[in-house]
């Protein structure tokens, strides 16, 4: 009997967004395979130390889900699914992150640290990958 093969494809930070990229994969009859995703689950904190989840594909299809994970765009877009542009340097390379810079998300940062609780209040604001100038859209 012959052992299938595996290769990794990506990692991510959380769980649910190697779940969005699997079903991608699963929509195009690519078989995934994740791991150390139930870890991550249990305890978020773990994933930077574990490398986050690993998302594999059969070796043979590596190629294919390649392609396919490359027509999916992987930054921020606007609501006519266009790319959001940096301000400052024109980059497309735009993540949303979230910021803590007034006292009311420091306050809440605070609650949540010390009580284990979500934040109530954290500002979301976009990030150029570029020149890393942060701005509201």
């Amino acid at each position: 009997m012959e052992q299938e093969k595996f290769t990794l494809l990506r990692r991510f930070q959380y769980t649910s967004e190697a779940i969005i990229f699997q079903g991608k994969l699963e929509s195009q009859g690519i078989e995934v395979f994740l791991r150390d995703n139930n870890t991550i689950d249990s305890n978020p904190l773990y994933s930077n130390a574990i490398g986050g989840v690993k998302l594999f594909v059969k070796t043979e299809d590596y190629e294919k889900a390649e392609e396919v994970l490359g027509e999916v765009n992987l930054y921020a877009v606007d609501d006519e699914n266009q790319p959001v542009k940096c301000p400052k340097c024109g980059n497309e390379q735009i993540d949303m992150v979230t910021s803590i810079k007034d006292w009311k998300s420091f306050i809440s940062f605070a609650f949540f640290i010390l009580l284990y609780i979500a934040p109530f209040s954290v500002k979301h604001k976009y990030k150029c990958g570029g020149c890393k100038f942060e701005f509201n859209f």
